[in-house]
């Protein structure tokens, strides 16, 4: 087994304790006050029925608050944590396109500009993730060798 470990800067773990907070109010939202908004998010080829967009939203929601509490905590698993992560917002990206193609208004996006603006944000969610968890330099120092 190889080590992952990476030191981390204060910054750093600053802002992956910021991101961690953002997946617990997330993955909460997701179980409980924003679930309605969540499950209009989820893309129609994904699923069709009310009950299963449901399940998504509470699968998505639990993984979301478990990826908050190990940012939060950080230690041995945070590099780990950050390409996990940066997984998971890949896999979900294709319902904030959902979202935009289809017009749907949710989370107070009303407009074709707001919705679009906010598929910008995922790459710099894929950065903070990366960066705030040292994962950047570990698969940097990977490629090298």
């Amino acid at each position: 087994m190889f080590n992952i470990q990476q030191r981390t800067t204060l910054l750093q773990n600053i802002f992956r304790v910021i991101l961690g907070a953002f997946m617990l109010y997330a993955g909460i939202g997701h179980l409980t006050f924003l679930r309605t908004e969540f499950q209009a998010q989820v893309p129609t080829w994904i699923a069709t029925s009310k009950d299963l967009r449901d399940i998504i939203v509470l699968a998505s929601g639990a993984v979301e608050v478990a990826f908050g509490i190990l940012l939060i905590l950080g230690g041995k698993l945070k590099v780990k944590t950050g390409i996990a992560l940066t997984v998971f917002y890949v896999l979900i990206f294709p319902g904030n396109i959902n979202q935009y193609v289809n017009q749907i208004d949710a989370f107070g996006l009303k407009t074709d500009n707001q919705r679009l603006i906010r598929l910008f944000f995922q790459p710099v969610l894929i950065l903070w993730a990366l960066w705030s968890t040292g994962a950047v330099i570990f698969l940097k120092n990977k490629l090298k060798k």
